[in-house]
């Protein structure tokens, strides 16, 4: 069998080789590709989001093989008119978002992704994020560097709020906001959960669920964000909501970026009503130059950054070539999609 291991500079090429010939043997030719990710942001690519790479270059490194395995390559409809023999598409991450799933499903070809991968080294960027914004962290560690002893952080009006004792509030609570709720809890803070979709009963196992959003709200100290983005759930977060929360809150955010209004997001910074924001995603990805988000205040924010560990990589990896070891042997895919 002919397999393309399509990596990054993330989950390299060879990283998925490696799992690969571990899972299913040697007797197995593994081309492998280089995508420019994360080196160069990702985008659409024709009809798909979120991808790498262009449409030409994948097509030919598909031309002869059954499957690819990848994260970011753009497994679009003109990509797939030119892998007449592709049999399934393996994508290591959440959702296949750079997949064509209604081509491939046309033409047969199998797709299924790898969730959950990512779910605690985000859980763990988010509390990190949110204790950087919260306590300041950044600003004073750029004084100290500096050369400046900053000792008016220690005072009240600057010093920032903390986690134990806190109201936070979970907007979502799947694999990764789960994880983050429990993590809060063993902090101090009193987590309440809103997430229409989830069972109630896992709710209550890791916090207090909230039945409506403007609830929440109006009880967090700090919200984070933790939804996926859908028609329904984009600006989410926007003026009228961010108003609800208490004078002094602090908004977090490593899901995506157009769950929050940004332009409001400052505009309740820069008025003083939020008392911090952390950030790792964002509606455009880099912000461009003249985003209102690179002056607001006690904003910190990350490049997307959340979901990147070492472990993260190798499990993306290993978890995707355990697929493409079920599909060689004719049993039932564990994730799949299509």
């Amino acid at each position: 069998m002919r397999i393309l291991a399509a990596g990054d500079h993330f989950v390299a090429p060879e990283l998925f080789s490696r799992e690969l010939t571990a899972q299913i043997g040697a007797g197995h030719t593994i081309d492998e590709l280089l995508l420019p990710w994360p080196l160069t942001p990702f985008g659409p690519v024709s009809e798909v989001t979120e991808a790498s790479g262009d449409e030409g270059t994948v097509a030919a490194a598909l031309r002869e093989a059954e499957v690819c395995v990848t994260q970011m390559a753009p497994v679009t409809r003109k990509v797939l008119d030119g892998a007449p023999g592709l049999r399934l598409v393996v994508v290591g991450r959440g959702g296949p978002v750079n997949v064509n799933l209604e081509a491939a499903k046309e033409r047969g070809v199998q797709v299924c992704n790898t969730p959950g991968r990512n779910a605690a080294a985000t859980a763990e960027y988010t509390v990190g994020l949110m204790l950087a914004a919260m306590r300041r962290i950044p600003e004073t560690s750029a004084a100290l560097t500096a050369g400046r002893w900053a000792g008016e952080f220690y005072t009240y009006g600057n010093c920032g709020p903390g986690l134990d004792g806190a109201a936070v509030g979970l907007i979502g609570c799947g694999a990764v906001g789960s994880r983050v709720a429990r993590a809060l809890t063993a902090l101090g803070a009193h987590v309440r959960v809103y997430d229409p979709y989830a069972d109630p009963d896992v709710l209550r196992a890791v916090g207090t669920p909230v039945t409506g959003l403007d609830d929440l709200l109006r009880h967090s100290d700090v919200v984070s964000l933790h939804a996926r983005l859908t028609p329904e759930t984009r600006g989410l977060l926007g003026a009228r909501e961010l108003a609800l929360l208490p004078e002094g809150a602090v908004v977090v955010n490593c899901a995506r970026g157009a769950l929050l209004d940004e332009d409001a997001l400052c505009d309740a910074l820069e008025s003083g009503r939020l008392a911090a924001a952390g950030l790792d995603v964002f509606a455009v990805e880099p912000p461009p130059p003249g985003s209102r988000l690179r002056s607001a205040p006690r904003l910190v924010m990350t490049p997307h950054l959340a979901g990147a560990n070492t472990s993260v990589a190798h499990n993306a990896a290993r978890v995707a070539a355990a697929e493409v070891g079920r599909f060689l042997r004719g049993e039932a895919l564990a994730h799949r999609v299509v």
